[in-house]
């Protein structure tokens, strides 16, 4: 007997496929397939089967698909009943998705071992497995519980290929299947990284600058965050030359630089003007008035009359960047000697070194430097950046600071440049800056965003479950871009599905994520950037509540003296990750968490995530 469960679920026996009739005798096969050998309960039949309502009738009719199931198969299946639940014995038979896991494992040990050739044969004939969206026959019920982790299985075996097929040198071959998928999954970075890598060793070292950005823009809309590691290793890849071109039809970096200028002359020296920008957002939710004061701000500082810096800051996911990078594209008329954009961190939290981020701006500025500033010490790069922007009238962008310490020298040489920084913490130490604290949104906005991606006629349907699923987002519009993705990915659910999901605390970060991307891990580089007292603090008062409270009380709460609970507190402050909301009748100040924010440090408090909490935070 074989069975298929990647595709429509079907039983074949001597190759003849048997007819199975009706959704729910799918559903009770694959369920049972699925659990390899294991029982099934009744409870868990009945859920995969009518999910939330079961009949009352339930275990009446799963006895009758159990005996309609063993009259089809035969005799070569056993399929018992073992309280609570029944269990499927088939040793003699095949299943697909076991094929296609050894195949799997035997393809990614061969890539793990250089043998890529073999690796990409094995991964091939896995891939080959899937004969369209796996469990294609089952109630809906089963598809939401068990598709995405098969999907997810497909995807890192597609990957891997695609992975030993880079390394055979045959991006020429890769680039329009990589195009197709990354169309088809926006939000899957590694994909998007190989599309960048086969670009790249193509010599269209444009389209490979083109695809990262579009990445990123994708990212910020859906979900609210920033390319992780993998696809921001890439991009600094290709700005520096370093993704080890396998073709010698790759052209000098060089190419690629002058590809990602506006076009135009803008008269100077150095030749176009540089436009490194993220794209624009097209579909921006909110923020009016601190969009109409950057802009405002950024003319100002045109003129000469306005602060040359602005420091845009807030929480993990409450929008920085995307508000920073809208505001540089409404001001690009006060800045025609370009637009330049550099991240300052690393997408787990740790400071870029200022070489690296020097080298991002020169390569941008046409004055390529080698590898990462090797062959020019720090003084000597600080001094060709400020060289190649004196008198222009530039914009820069720099995204994710984590500390002021380095941010002068960052700045252009000249007073008619301005400088538009993000980051979590307070900066204190930048000259001439002005500082714009954002924070949460209020219900009405969340709801416009939360409409963007799911569409206004759902929410509309359950109004009471809208409001629960904005409630347990609090606000924060990288939880809310995450809610909506879900439910745009799955139109099938219900609203009220999702909002009972997060209804509970204790799970409500581990439901809000998405695609790999998850609230939590946005996180944790505010968690490693704080003192390790600080960091002990955040967990100890994982108990204190969203209520306000002054530093006495968190002494009261932590046994220790007001002055050290005070120093811990601000910087949590510092770090965003509590807010001071105000005084109380002695004027003293009044702290507030948030409320995702306070389940994160619930969440490290717990035995469970304690080596991750001490690992985050030394």
């Amino acid at each position: 007997m074989d069975f298929q469960v990647l595709g429509p679920v079907e039983a074949r026996k001597g190759g003849v496929r048997i007819a199975l009739s009706g959704s729910k005798v799918h559903t009770v096969l694959a369920s049972l397939l699925l659990a390899r050998g294991r029982v099934v309960s009744d409870d868990r039949l009945s859920s995969m089967l009518w999910g939330w309502e079961p009949p009352a009738t339930a275990g009446a009719q799963i006895y009758t698909y159990m005996s309609r199931l063993r009259k089809l198969l035969g005799a070569d299946v056993e399929i018992d009943r073992r309280p609570p639940g029944y269990v499927l014995r088939a040793p003699h038979s095949t299943i697909d998705l076991l094929e296609f896991e050894q195949l799997d494992r035997e393809g990614r040990t061969a890539l793990g071992r250089g043998r890529h050739r073999e690796a990409s044969t094995l991964l091939s004939r896995a891939l080959g497995l899937w004969r369209g969206a796996a469990l294609g026959n089952v109630t809906e019920y089963l598809a939401g519980a068990e598709l995405a982790r098969l999907e997810e299985l497909r995807l890192h075996a597609l990957e891997s290929r695609v992975e030993a097929d880079l390394e055979l040198g045959r991006h020429e071959q890769l680039t329009a299947e990589l195009t197709g998928l990354v169309a088809e999954f926006p939000l899957r970075e590694k994909l998007r990284a190989q599309l960048m890598t086969a670009f790249f060793r193509c010599g269209q070292q444009a389209d490979a600058l083109h695809t990262y950005h579009e990445g990123r823009k994708v990212l910020d809309e859906q979900l609210g965050i920033e390319p992780g590691e993998a696809l921001g290793a890439t991009y600094q890849a290709v700005l520096v030359g370093s993704l080890g071109a396998r073709s010698r039809s790759v052209t000098p970096l060089r190419t690629a630089v002058s590809a990602a200028y506006a076009d135009g002359d803008s008269g100077d020296p150095y030749g176009p003007s540089p436009a490194t920008l993220p794209p624009d957002i097209e579909d921006f939710i909110g923020r009016e008035e601190e969009l109409a004061a950057l802009c405002g701000q950024l003319a100002e500082s045109r003129k000469g009359g306005g602060p040359r810096a602005l420091l845009v800051t807030g929480m993990a996911g409450v929008g920085k960047t995307a508000l920073a990078v809208r505001a540089a594209h409404r001001s690009a008329g006060h800045f025609p000697d370009g637009q330049l954009f550099a991240e300052l961190a690393h997408p787990d939290g740790r400071p870029k070194r200022l070489e690296e981020v020097l080298t991002v701006l020169l390569n941008a500025l046409g004055a390529p430097v080698e590898g990462t500033g090797r062959g020019a010490g720090i003084d000597e790069l600080i001094r060709r950046y400020r060289t190649r922007t004196a008198g222009r009238r530039l914009l820069v962008v720099l995204d994710g600071a984590v500390d002021s310490r380095e941010l002068d020298l960052l700045l252009p040489g000249s007073a008619a440049a301005a400088v538009l920084i993000t980051g979590r913490a307070r900066l204190t130490r930048v000259t001439q800056a002005r500082t714009t604290v954002l924070t949460p949104f209020e219900r009405d906005t969340s709801y416009e965003l939360l409409a963007a991606g799911v569409g206004r006629r759902r929410l509309l349907a359950e109004p009471e479950a809208t409001n629960a699923v904005l409630a347990s987002c609090a606000g924060l519009p990288l939880a809310v871009r995450i809610a909506g993705s879900r439910l745009a990915a799955r139109s099938h659910w219900p609203v009220s599905w999702l909002a009972s999901r997060l209804a509970e605390p204790e799970h409500r970060l581990r439901e809000l994520s998405y695609g790999g991307l998850e609230l939590r891990r946005s996180l944790l580089p505010s968690l490693r950037q704080l003192p390790g007292q600080a960091g002990r603090t955040l967990v100890r008062l994982a108990g204190i509540g969203t209520e306000p409270f002054p530093a006495q009380r968190a002494a009261r709460h932590l046994a220790e003296p007001e002055s050290a609970a005070e120093e811990s507190l601000e910087h949590l402050v510092d770090a965003a990750l509590l807010d001071i909301c105000g005084v109380d009748r002695l004027g003293r100040p009044l702290y507030r968490f948030h409320e995702l924010v306070l389940l994160f440090a619930e969440s490290l408090a717990s035995a469970h995530c304690e080596r991750e909490w001490s690992a985050a935070a030394s």
